[in-house]
């Protein structure tokens, strides 16, 4: 059975009857083939899935009745931020897409000495608006009814200098002694997670992200491209202190 779940960015209470926006519109009525009189679920990030009945579909649009509002307890009790050197295209949304689904809390897109994609003005905010359409999508389809934050690309030194403070800071390093079986458990729940881009980390960046309180972990023997590494060490930590079983 496909899924009907849709993101729609509008406060939601039950009764209430909302103008679908354009890309829950298209999703629901378009992609989905949805009826008037056919369920639905909306959802816009504040934890909870809202049943929902279209009562309106058109060409240009369509109206949805507010139904019911249930709490959603799917969230991990682990928060990993993932800082993420920009890597091109595709890897970038299967990192952002993934990350999501295996229970990331934040995203930070870093670019970095090595960084082959370079970001800047209107491009870096057509950047932002797609990632954020990604993750929005993996929240529709894995049943997530929070959405990870996701910042502007901004320069490794300048992100690491805007993160909040605590939590534990990793670096995936193929040559740390550490790894995640012999890490502790995070006192506050809470990782920063920083992964480079496809050209790894150079010794500059290395110094800004241990100067910033980073300490190098392995994977293991081999060395991974960084649309592997990091979601293995996601799904590692979320095994580990997290949710996975």
């Amino acid at each position: 059975m496909r899924l009907t779940r849709a993101h729609v960015d509008l406060p939601l209470t039950p009764g209430a009857r909302i103008t679908l926006p354009e890309t829950a519109a298209a999703h629901l009525l378009r992609v989905l083939r949805l009826r008037e009189g056919d369920a639905c679920v909306l959802f816009n990030g504040d934890g909870h899935d809202y049943d929902a009945r279209i009562v309106a579909a058109g060409k240009r649009g369509g109206e949805a009745q507010v139904v019911d509002r249930r709490a959603v307890d799917n969230e991990s009790p682990l928060r990993i931020t993932l800082v993420q050197g920009v890597a091109r295209g595709e890897k970038m949304d299967l990192i952002l897409q993934k990350a999501t689904e295996l229970g990331i809390d934040a995203v930070v897109p870093v670019q970095s000495d090595r960084s082959e994609v370079k970001l800047d003005g209107e491009r870096a905010q057509k950047r932002l608006a797609h990632w954020t359409s990604v993750v929005v999508a993996a929240c529709e389809q894995s049943g997530r009814a929070r959405v990870p934050a996701v910042a502007a690309a901004a320069p490794l030194s300048e992100a690491l200098q805007a993160l909040p403070p605590g939590g534990r800071r990793l670096l995936l390093d193929p040559f740390a002694d550490a790894n995640t079986q012999s890490l502790g458990e995070p006192a506050d729940r809470r990782i920063v997670l920083a992964v480079g881009p496809e050209g790894g980390w150079s010794a500059r960046d290395r110094s800004v992200l241990e100067t910033a309180g980073f300490s190098g972990i392995r994977l293991g023997p081999r060395v991974l491209r960084t649309e592997t590494a990091g979601l293995a060490a996601i799904a590692a930590l979320q095994a580990r202190f997290g949710d996975l079983g």
